[in-house]
């Protein structure tokens, strides 16, 4: 992630880091400690819930982690893509629901949320056909700081210019509906899925309305709801849903998050401005320099996050309870 450190990228490069996944393409290493070396998916299938917790059940019964943490440098356009739902996806996967924060935004960045209003899978099949597709899909402006939630069944894009922390359900399902005029596989490129992005997309199942989905036109940036603002510590909900939550936490030099996992969640923390320090009550702390990423076990007990030389600011993941559930 190079140019997260002042150098930019080679043109036509894109940058992806997998900061925290137990996903079978890319599992993440322990880099410190006792286990350092073990995979993620070799704790999971070792420590159970004790790691990711009792919201975590049915995932852990599917020998799956729930979530995936990235890093993404944008330096082109990344192809149009859908992801499917859970009810949608293929066998030994889960859907892929995802929230973007916007770590950098070159002046005028964009990216694709959705298409524009009254499209149906006709007319999106025929301007895919045609190569005219970019007429048709629906641009946001981001700055940094923005969050994003992108529902399963979302066209999106992410364009050039845009610097993002990519949180997601463990997932690496990704139907191509368009790439930017890209050479195909026939020339040695990447194939594209526009049928199966259609259908992902709602455009394709029977209880898909006349024209479009809900899924396909998303609201866009989120609008943070403040949780807790007191003592230093200020605490913004970005993206609630049934898959996870995220919180923006900014600590003041000095202050310090107290917190408590008794067993129904993990959590994920991940540094994206100065740097701070993640204690348990048994342990030797730990350092988080932005922008780099920690997995909270759900046994770990209380636990502090603390801005020790300068403000901070972090994103807090976790996940959300059962309706009925604790």
């Amino acid at each position: 992630m190079e140019r997260l450190f002042g150098r930019p990228l080679p043109e036509g490069v894109t940058a992806e880091s997998w900061e925290i996944s137990a996903h079978r393409s890319a599992p993440t290493l322990v880099d410190d400690g006792p286990l350092a070396g073990t995979s993620l998916p070799e704790l999971a299938a070792r420590y159970g819930t004790r790691l990711a917790g009792r919201r975590a059940t049915g995932a852990l019964e599917r020998s799956a982690f729930p979530l995936l943490f990235k890093l993404l440098d944008a330096n082109q356009a990344l192809s149009v893509q859908v992801h499917p739902s859970d009810a949608h996806t293929r066998p030994g996967e889960t859907g892929k629901t995802e929230m973007w924060y916007v770590l950098h935004a070159e002046p005028g960045a964009e990216v694709i949320l959705g298409v524009t209003p009254d499209i149906d899978a006709a007319t999106l099949r025929h301007a895919a056909s045609e190569g005219r597709i970019e007429e048709l899909l629906n641009r946001v402006a981001v700055r940094p700081g923005d969050a994003v939630l992108v529902p399963a069944g979302t066209v999106h894009a992410i364009l050039p210019g845009v610097v993002l922390a990519e949180i997601q359900q463990s997932s690496d399902v990704t139907y191509r509906l368009y790439d930017w005029g890209r050479p195909g596989p026939e020339d040695g490129g990447r194939e594209l899925h526009v049928e199966q992005a259609l259908a992902a997309a709602g455009f394709g199942h029977d209880d898909a309305p006349a024209s479009g989905s809900p899924a396909s036109q998303p609201p866009g940036v989120q609008s943070p709801a403040v949780v807790e603002d007191r003592n230093g510590v200020r605490r913004e909900a970005l993206a609630v849903c049934d898959k996870f939550v995220v919180e923006r936490v900014t600590l003041a030099a000095g202050a310090a998050f107290e917190g408590n996992l008794n067993g129904e969640t993990f959590e994920a923390w991940g540094v994206v401005s100065g740097s701070a320090t993640i204690a348990p009550a048994a342990g030797p702390p730990r350092r988080l320099d932005a922008v780099r990423f920690a997995l909270l076990p759900a046994a770990m007990g209380a636990f502090r996050v603390t801005a020790p030389e300068t403000p901070a600011v972090a994103l807090r993941t976790y996940l959300p309870p059962a309706p009925d559930g604790p």
